[in-house]
């Protein structure tokens, strides 16, 4: 089961594997059902953590480039994708939050996780909706501690529609045009960990500021 699922995660990640996983396995329509699908529970359900957000668009991207996908349709699609998933990770902190912020560690579910949006929330605010978007694991549980928080939605949409159109459109767009040079496809894996570096970088950059302040002495108390 676990073989499986690690392989179809590959199929997603991969160019050549997942055009011919929609070309034979899935078709049509149906091919953009299970990509907004993927999307969803990224952005929707506390597990999708474990699936590949920022290196699935971009292999999207590059699978539209070679003529598999229409551009604007998929990415309207995944637009509409993460906006339900957002609603529904928002929904689930407001209505059964203070529960799941008790729940045990288990092996797709940690707290620190939780705790580690909650902090980036208290920080910056609304505009963690936006940050987060471009932050793995961040990403996922954002909208959850916005409905925790009990952030009006009428001031939770306007953040989240911003940070998840730019988060599809930059993604889907980077695969878009440069997967057909010659380059990026011979050195695909390095190109896609490129991209997950880069929207891993505001989180490092944020760890790295907290690690500096913590080293920083305490003033001295006055006499």
């Amino acid at each position: 089961m676990l073989h499986s699922f690690l392989d179809f995660l590959r199929t997603l990640t991969d160019p050549d594997r997942l055009i011919r996983f929609l070309s034979t396995v899935v078709t049509g329509w149906y091919s953009y059902v299970l990509l907004m699908a993927v999307v969803f529970v990224e952005t929707g359900l506390l597990v999708g953590f474990v699936l590949p957000g920022d290196s699935l668009l971009f292999t999207i991207g590059v699978v539209t480039g070679a003529g598999k996908l229409d551009v604007s349709l998929i990415i309207a699609a995944l637009i509409a994708a993460c906006m339900a998933g957002d609603f529904s990770g928002y929904l689930l902190g407001r209505r059964a939050g203070t529960a799941i912020f008790h729940r045990p560690d288990s092996r797709f579910f940690k707290q620190e996780h939780l705790r580690r949006t909650q902090a980036f929330y208290e920080k910056h605010g609304g505009k963690t909706i936006i940050y987060a978007k471009f932050i793995p694991i961040v990403r996922t549980f954002a909208p959850f501690v916005a409905g925790v928080a009990r952030m009006p939605y009428s001031r939770f949409l306007p953040f989240d529609i911003v940070g998840g159109t730019g988060w599809v459109v930059s993604m889907t767009l980077l695969g878009y045009f440069l997967g057909g040079i010659p380059l990026v496809r011979h050195h695909f894996e390095k190109f896609v960990l490129g991209v997950v570096v880069l929207s891993l970088l505001p989180l490092l950059l944020q760890v790295l500021r907290h690690y500096r302040k913590a080293k920083e002495p305490a003033p001295a108390a006055l006499p």
